[in-house]
């Protein structure tokens, strides 16, 4: 097996979690194999030479792209430059559609096959992208069991490898030793406060967590919050809304499992973290708000029932969805004191959040580093 060089796009947060696992993979089988692209911190520190941080890209919603267009530009211009000038061994995207699927039309413009792991929502909304998907990419790597017959009634070459998830979570965190850790003693509730890994996000349903909370504390006066901060979101955006409330907020780095590990419940915008709370049996309730114009758009297109990844993955509601307008302080404290002192709503949901982690499978770098270096060696 020849060593060369990898080109790997992950645009977000979660992206950068599961690129860093992804490369650690692949660099145990080649050793010398080295990768270029976009990511955060994690990747870094796994050796991925970082020419544009996956936070300056990172954006939620239509409108919200016009803030950042120079940068994200400037970053497609020069992926494509090395597409064309460096030819590397496999270019290997991660979710991020609207900057990957473009770019993959370079990349077989240019003779260099294409892995696609984590699948952009297509299912979901803009069906239409699959059939560029089947022209642009070599092979798809998906994450949800659902995927894998949608990709293959396509035409695609597909293997479903599991959720990454499952291997990022520790199994033998306890609650008590969760709370200890953050020297939550004698606090009850512990509410987890996710509020996204985009600075857009923060700033639309922070806010509005803080003041449930706040909400909450009248009801539970020993109530302590928890927010684990993505690596993309600064201090100096989270700190002007968490330090004046009345509430104590702890905000913690680089900890998002022992955080929610601590937590009987938690808000939690949506996208990864839900599947991240569900799969420790966490109850939660999903919120998610973007610009009128985003959300128009979403709705004329958005084909499945729900918005949360533990409610699709699940066929059904096991938790409750707040959407746009109906992300308010007030009905973020309803269904949370419903969930916190209904016992057998809270039992039910837990077993279900229970069954969503059975229909997930383990070993998902592992898979999709063999299809990687698979693909390089036919290349």
């Amino acid at each position: 097996m020849k060593s060369g060089l990898a080109l790997i796009v992950a645009g977000e947060a979660s992206a950068d979690l599961h690129g860093s696992n992804l490369v650690s993979a692949v660099k145990k089988l080649d050793p010398l194999l080295t990768f270029r692209g976009i990511g955060g911190r994690m990747m870094e520190d796994v050796g991925v030479d970082v020419l544009f941080p996956s936070s300056e890209l990172a954006v939620v919603g239509l409108t919200e792209v016009f803030s950042r267009w120079r940068t994200i530009l400037k970053a497609y211009f020069r992926l494509k430059s090395i597409l064309e000038h460096d030819r590397p061994d496999l270019l290997v995207l991660i979710d991020f559609p609207d900057f990957n699927i473009p770019l993959a039309r370079h990349a077989k413009r240019f003779n260099v096959p294409v892995l696609y792991y984590i699948s952009p929502q297509v299912w979901a909304w803009r069906a239409g992208r699959a059939k560029k998907l089947a022209r642009r990419v070599d092979r798809m790597a998906v994450i949800l069991p659902f995927e894998e017959g949608y990709y293959r009634r396509r035409g695609m070459s597909v293997d479903y490898v599991g959720h990454p998830l499952l291997d990022a979570i520790p199994d033998s965190l306890s609650r008590q030793e969760a709370v200890r850790r953050f020297h939550l003693e004698g606090t009850r509730p512990v509410l987890g406060l996710l509020p996204g890994s985009r600075k857009e996000e923060v700033i639309r349903l922070l806010p509005v967590m803080v003041k449930a909370a706040e909400l909450l504390k009248r009801r539970y006066p020993g109530l302590a919050c928890l927010l684990p901060r993505a690596s993309t979101i600064p201090q100096t955006l989270v700190e002007p809304i968490t330090a004046p409330s009345s509430v104590p907020i702890k905000v913690v780095e680089g900890d998002i499992y022992g955080a929610l590990g601590a937590c009987d419940i938690a808000l939690v915008k949506s996208g990864t973290a839900t599947l991240e709370a569900a799969i420790m049996g966490i109850p939660m309730v999903i919120v998610y708000h973007v610009s009128p114009i985003s959300y128009w758009v979403a709705r004329m297109a958005v084909k499945v029932p729900f918005i949360g990844l533990v409610n699709l993955v699940a066929g059904d509601r096991v938790v409750p969805e707040l959407i746009q307008n109906d992300v308010t302080p007030q009905n973020l404290v309803r269904e949370t004191v419903d969930i916190l002192e209904d016992g057998h709503r809270r039992a039910d949901m837990i077993k279900r959040l229970g069954e969503v982690r059975d229909k997930l499978r383990k070993g998902a770098s592992e898979r999709t580093a063999q299809i990687a270096l698979e693909m390089m060696a036919k290349g």
